[in-house]
């Protein structure tokens, strides 16, 4: 089974729950592989790849001095996405993206990386937010960009297995 398609599974049990997303490096890859399964309009409200601050910040509510400060680039701009995401589109839960597909020199970046965040809105007010960094050492842009969608489907896939008691 795909990763994609043990998340609808877990996602549509009850209660069944919402999900969006919000993207940079992965550029709708997340998206993609989302609504590659069929049926994905059951769960899947929509997303948005806000690439550029400006769209981060009237988009999804990311604080822009923080994200100038650090060129889109934490764990805090990932869970700031994610959390702009529920709102945006109402979802009980979101995943966000962000991070550098290939080395930046000017930017002492020097291995590909990105943060992912999981943002749960329970129904009961309270919030669940998980996030990490992925490093795609060596491997080329579409390569990093694939391995960091995969990874945060993989880590939310996880999420709900055990919050679901899978």
């Amino acid at each position: 089974m795909s990763t994609a398609a043990e998340l609808k599974k877990l996602i549509l049990r009850r209660p069944a729950l919402t999900l969006a997303v919000a993207e940079s490096l992965t550029g709708g890859q997340v998206q993609a592989a989302i609504t590659s399964v069929a049926g994905a309009s059951e769960y899947f409200l929509g997303g948005v790849t806000a690439y550029t601050l400006e769209q981060k910040v009237k988009l999804l509510g990311v604080n822009r001095a923080h994200a100038k400060s650090v060129d889109c680039v934490s764990q805090r701009v990932a869970v700031e996405m994610a959390a702009g995401a529920i709102r945006l589109f109402g979802a009980d839960l979101a995943v966000a993206t962000t991070g550098y597909a290939e080395p930046a020199p000017k930017k002492k970046v020097r291995t590909p990386h990105a943060w992912w965040a999981l943002c749960h809105r329970h129904r009961s007010g309270t919030a669940m937010v998980l996030s990490g960094l992925v490093e795609v050492p060596g491997a080329n842009r579409v390569t990093v960009q694939a391995r960091v969608a995969e990874a945060v489907l993989t880590e939310l896939v996880q999420y709900l297995r055990e919050v679901r008691g899978a």
